[in-house]
């Protein structure tokens, strides 16, 4: 049984050079704009109860693809499907009203998902606990910082046992503490048969989780299978591209001119001085500070 579903999944944007250009081509009729496939002809089917990871570089189009699955954007070509209640962490504050208190977000959040009355009061105030805010969770969210989004969202996230969870570099901005409990808590989320898409730069986190990796290369598929195969060559793929742009670094580097100060000669006056090297005397030995100031004379 798919838990998540997407075919021939697209998604692209108009770029424009001036904001004064989209009247222009509203008026005129005519294209002032270039096209950006963000996303381009994906296929994926996630099972119930498997964990799958997004990884690419930036750009690469991974956070294109969690917001069509979870119905943030619109695709332009193709579909998706979702079997089940979804809960996603997309972005620090997404969803979060900065002037309510932590503890009014967390009730709107529970509304949204149609809990109320005591199971939404016993849920926020496991939520809260996991969180750890204390005294924090009655001030405003703006005043939290970001690993304090990242506690409130994962923990609302979670509290409200989703069949789907999606994770967007949540836990990067979290400390060490939280991202064990919050890994714990993804852990037992896989083990009782819910579906988990994780998007990550932490290459360990994403071989811990899932079960199998999607690797987008430019809003294309470049690999989908087990997660360690996929990992593997992904890591490969960098190590390979970070050596490129060393090696077509290294000529513009070895061809950087250096300026040494070889020799010196100060006149003035009646004397005549050389001074073999910076700060040293005509035996090559080097001057102290004092020694330095002595032996220089200022031109008259």
């Amino acid at each position: 049984m798919w838990s998540v579903r997407a075919e021939g999944l697209g998604k692209v944007y108009r770029l424009y050079e001036r904001p004064v250009d989209r009247v222009l081509e509203w008026v005129s009729g005519r294209s002032r704009h270039r096209e950006f496939w963000a996303l381009r002809e994906l296929d994926l089917a996630v099972a119930a109860g498997e964990a799958i990871g997004v990884v690419g570089e930036n750009g690469a189009g991974k956070s294109t693809l969690l917001g069509l699955l979870t119905g943030t954007t619109v695709p332009t070509t193709g579909k998706v499907s979702v079997d089940g209640t979804l809960a996603a962490i997309l972005e620090l504050g997404a969803g979060f009203h900065p002037e309510f208190s932590g503890r009014h977000n967390a009730r709107v959040h529970a509304a949204l998902f149609g809990i109320g009355g005591a199971d939404a009061e016993r849920r926020i105030e496991d939520a809260i606990a996991f969180s750890e805010l204390g005294s924090f969770i009655d001030q405003p969210v703006r005043t939290y910082s970001s690993g304090m989004y990242v506690r409130l969202a994962f923990a609302l996230a979670v509290g409200v046992d989703p069949d789907v969870l999606v994770i967007d570099e949540a836990l990067a901005v979290g400390d060490q503490h939280f991202q064990t409990k919050c890994i714990d808590r993804i852990t037992g989320f896989r083990e009782s048969g819910k579906t988990i898409l994780f998007c990550s730069h932490n290459m360990y986190q994403v071989k811990k989780l899932c079960d199998r990796a999607l690797w987008l290369r430019q809003g294309r598929v470049a690999a989908l299978g087990a997660v360690d195969e996929v990992i593997d060559a992904y890591l490969e793929y960098t190590r390979e591209r970070e050596q490129q742009e060393t090696e077509r670094q290294a000529p513009v580097a070895s061809q950087s001119a250096v300026l040494r100060l070889v020799d010196v000669t100060l006149e003035g006056g009646e004397e005549r001085r050389s001074a073999h090297g910076p700060g040293r005397d005509r035996a090559g030995r080097r001057l102290g500070r004092r020694a330095r100031r002595r032996d220089c004379v200022r031109p008259q």
